[in-house]
């Protein structure tokens, strides 16, 4: 048992294993190059508050010039900035100073300073032999040109046949509609502007047509055509389902929004937009649904077919509001039905809300 405990100890004390921090275990002397780096950094950070606060004037001047705010409101916008950048270079300067502080009273090194790239280290030692793994933290990005939002729109849908008007049109007007729902991403078009984004994504469209005067859908071969139901309809519902990926240009200006981790973020805030562009897309289902009594029975029928719907759909869309909701209207360039005596499209308008 003795043996058991020496060769035990033995083992224990050349393999002296366990993780570490690197920064509270191993010691350099580089203390005093780390001070000198950090009151250079104290007049780094004096130079970038001077450079935010500019920017910040600037922005103010703008709005003023564009009548958005008055003299009196400009006066306190730029005081409250001047403010602002006053305590923030106090308190980062406090912060420096602590740690220069820190690094005169301890010879181990502590992280560079509080606003620059903090590294992390986990290791492990072997009879005081270190193997380490090192990790960066990235710095946050200043600016970031490209951002997401979700896509909700919901509103009327019709469809646009030859020879005929939408007062002549076999769908009731009212009763028919549509829903999308989607995510975008949006990316300023030019780098010094955000006036101009490319706004891109994928989405789901719902398109359901109603059809009026007791009529269906009958699909016989590669002929789908509207016929009278044999029996009173309750309602006669027809829907295709899309996947689209819409591509738009819009145009507008951004609201500055300044975080406190000092990222920059650009949002549209009670701000005019107009959005132009198309989408395609394939059509991933078509349903009709048919209610109606026979016998005293109460008959609900769910027919999937194809009913010769088009494969792939594309089309244009276009939106203009103020914020995240905008008046939206979309056509497809697509037939609904392919290869039929009478060409009919689809189109939409109702509401759009980008939720960024």
């Amino acid at each position: 048992m003795q043996t058991i405990t020496k060769y035990l100890a033995l083992v224990v004390l050349c393999l002296n294993v366990h993780l570490i921090h690197a920064q509270d275990t191993i010691q350099k002397p580089n203390n005093l190059e780390r001070i000198e780096a950090l009151k250079i950094f104290k007049e780094t950070i004096k130079q970038q508050e001077k450079d935010f606060l500019k920017a910040e004037v600037e922005a103010i001047i703008k709005r003023f010039d564009k009548g958005e705010i008055t003299s009196e409101d400009a006066e306190q916008l730029k005081k409250e900035a001047a403010e602002k950048r006053a305590l923030n270079i106090e308190n980062r300067i406090a912060i420096v100073d602590n740690r220069i502080s820190l690094y005169r009273r301890n010879t181990y090194p502590e992280s560079k300073d509080a606003d620059a790239e903090k590294e992390n280290k986990i290791g492990l030692m072997v009879s005081n032999r270190t193997f380490s793994i090192k990790g960066n933290k990235r710095k946050p990005k200043d600016d970031v040109r490209t951002s997401n939002d979700l896509l909700f729109a919901v509103g009327f849908n019709n469809a646009i046949i030859d020879g005929k008007n939408l007062s002549d049109s076999p769908y009731k007007i009212g009763a028919s509609s549509f829903i999308e729902l989607g995510w975008n991403w949006k990316t300023r078009v030019f780098e010094n502007s955000r006036f101009v984004r490319f706004k891109y994504g994928f989405s789901f469209q719902w398109n359901k047509l109603n059809l009026d005067d007791n009529q269906y859908f009958l699909q016989n071969g590669n002929i789908t055509s509207i016929e009278t139901f044999p029996v009173a309809l309750k309602k006669a519902k027809f829907r295709t389902t899309n996947l689209v990926f819409p591509v738009h240009f819009e145009f507008g200006p951004l609201k500055k929004m300044d975080r406190s981790d000092n990222r920059i973020r650009y949002i549209n805030n009670r701000q005019f937009k107009i959005g132009i562009g198309a989408y395609g897309g394939i059509n991933i289902g078509t349903l009709q649904k048919l209610r109606y009594s026979e016998s005293g029975d109460r008959v609900k029928q769910k027919i999937k077919r194809n009913y010769n719907t088009s494969d792939f759909v594309y089309g244009l869309s276009g939106y203009m509001g103020v914020g995240d909701l905008a008046l939206y209207i979309k056509y497809d360039l697509s037939p609904i039905f392919k290869n039929q005596a009478v060409k009919q499209n689809n189109i939409s308008l109702g509401i759009r809300v980008d939720l960024d």
